[in-house]
């Protein structure tokens, strides 16, 4: 979210200005500012909580949602701003800030279009995006948005649109060289931590691969959070651009340097709302990847029972609108779908994940084979997509650049040139959770698994999480260990083990 441009201005400033104070009180994404019920702004304004108020000072305007408080916290001058209201408007505590009514936002009339079933248009969505970006829609706006487009409500021609908008509302990244390479995993699996170990591989090949990676929305980690217990993420692009030129690739987190920041604000809001489109899901995948100034793709779609993709016929045809979608916005696509019903590795949790990414770079005996074959599978198709390599031939490539050490040896220096390698932890609290009963493994449940390493405090502790001792259709004796929670403090592994008790069957033996 950036803040409103300093050259919109109203005809007509109001006189109304309150000292800015910073509360500390931590809103996610959304800008939220408070006042006092009997202030004098809120009276001659009229302002009513949830209204919608323009924050102008030193040139700078933010959009944010209002609180009237009923208590002492602030005083008759004063305006508390959140930390996400705080970053955005960047002044002094104690600086006069500027109230005002904010200006009605015209795209939520396409908004209430789609609500009524009526097909957007590629001005109108940029008009919404645009709007989004500029942080002039609210959560709830957001929502409606959501809303609105979800059960595959958006057609192949606005996936297209929304996809590009949000493109155009972002920073975009040119390369030198004529062909950039990345990857993806839509998503829906635990450990799925194969970007550590394709970068590595794809660039000690010779390829360019710049991969801006996102942190855990509502997941135990994302591919920044792991990357970030081995070496520094938060790279600006003028950071990102030296790593990429001495070593050919990166492992970034994309939030610091503003690539399709509407989709981030619309991730946010669709994952606490649980609902899952496949128009705007193309359009995050593709949006960020063209952002980054990718040419050719490869998609990882996992398919499983309690996967995010849930059936091959779903998996096929998300597969042929992600080529299609990609093709319109200059992307070479490729495809490939893989296992999703169990999770990938031993660890799922940041740090976790970061050791079962090492044993795989260090070629290690007892390294997870799954998350081995995973990732030189995605990196012979990445590796495919360079001129002169025979299709089929990349996996050969890939195992060889890994076998060989030339992998690890680059993912230390990537480490290095991004601030310096370290080691990541170990929790000091741990609980294996063993079988009732003996039997066949049949079944994970992936989110609830997912749900446990959250509970233990993953990704905000990054030694929490759960490894899995146990793998699908293995034979388990009662007492047997199924999986082990690992915790930084007691309170935490209580409260996860509280949920576990609750929940049986989160492995199924039969």
């Amino acid at each position: 979210m950036n803040p409103i441009p300093s050259d919109i201005d109203r005809p007509e400033d109001p006189p109304h200005t309150l000292r800015a104070r910073r509360l500390g009180i931590d809103t996610l994404r959304e800008s939220i500012v408070y006042m006092r019920s009997d202030c004098h702004v809120c009276r001659a304004e009229g302002f009513r909580s949830q209204a919608r108020i323009e924050v102008r000072a030193d040139g700078k305007c933010i959009i944010a949602t209002l609180n009237v408080v009923e208590s002492d916290l602030l005083h008759h001058d004063q305006i508390g701003l959140s930390e996400a209201a705080w970053r955005l408007l960047g002044v002094p505590e104690g600086t006069e800030v500027r109230l005002a009514h904010s200006l009605p936002v015209e795209s939520m009339s396409d908004v209430r279009a789609k609500v009524y079933g009526n097909r957007l248009d590629k001005p109108a969505l940029e008009r919404i995006v645009r709007d989004i970006a500029d942080g002039r829609y609210s959560e709830l706006e957001v929502a409606t948005f959501i809303g609105a487009c979800a059960g595959d409500r958006l057609d192949i021609d606005e996936t297209i649109a929304l996809t590009q908008a949000m493109i155009d509302a972002g920073t975009r990244i040119r390369w030198q060289a004529t062909q950039v390479v990345d990857k993806h995993c839509v998503g829906g699996l635990p450990g799925n931590r194969t970007t550590l170990i394709v970068v590595p591989v794809v660039a000690a090949y010779g390829l360019i691969m710049p991969k801006t990676s996102s942190r855990a929305i509502t997941s135990p980690s994302g591919t920044a959070d792991t990357m970030e217990t081995l070496a520094p993420v938060a790279l600006d692009l003028a950071q990102m651009r030296r790593v990429v030129e001495t070593q050919g690739a990166c492992i970034a987190w994309g939030g610091a340097i503003q690539l399709s920041p509407a989709d981030d604000l619309l991730i946010g809001v669709e994952r606490a709302l649980d609902l899952d489109s496949e128009g705007q899901l193309i359009a995050s995948v593709l949006s960020k990847k063209a952002a980054a100034g990718a040419t050719d793709v490869v998609l990882d779609i996992p398919v499983g029972p309690t996967a995010k993709v849930r059936s091959a016929h779903a998996a096929q045809s998300l597969a042929q609108r992600l080529v299609i979608v990609g093709r319109a916005v200059g992307l070479n696509v490729r495809t490939l779908l893989s296992d999703g019903t169990q999770p990938v590795g031993r660890g799922i949790g940041p740090a976790l994940e970061a050791h079962d990414v090492l044993a795989v770079l260090r070629c290690e005996p007892d390294a997870p084979a799954d998350l081995r074959e995973r990732s030189l599978r995605i990196a012979g198709a990445v590796i495919e997509c360079a001129a002169g390599v025979q299709p089929g031939s990349g996996e050969a490539i890939a195992t060889s650049i890994l076998d060989d050490g030339r992998a690890w040896r680059k993912f230390k220096a990537i480490c290095e040139a991004q601030g310096g390698m370290r080691r990541p932890p170990r929790a000091r609290h741990q609980h294996a959770v063993r079988a009732a009963r003996s039997g066949e493994i049949t079944r994970f449940d992936n989110r609830r698994l997912a749900r446990v390493a959250k509970l233990a405090g993953a990704p905000d502790r990054p030694a929490a999480g759960v490894t899995r001792d146990a793998t699908l259709g293995a034979k388990v004796e009662r007492g047997d260990a199924l999986f082990t929670i690992h915790a930084e403090a007691p309170g935490e592994l209580a409260y996860a083990l509280q949920y576990v008790g609750a929940t049986p069957d989160i492995v199924m033996v039969q």
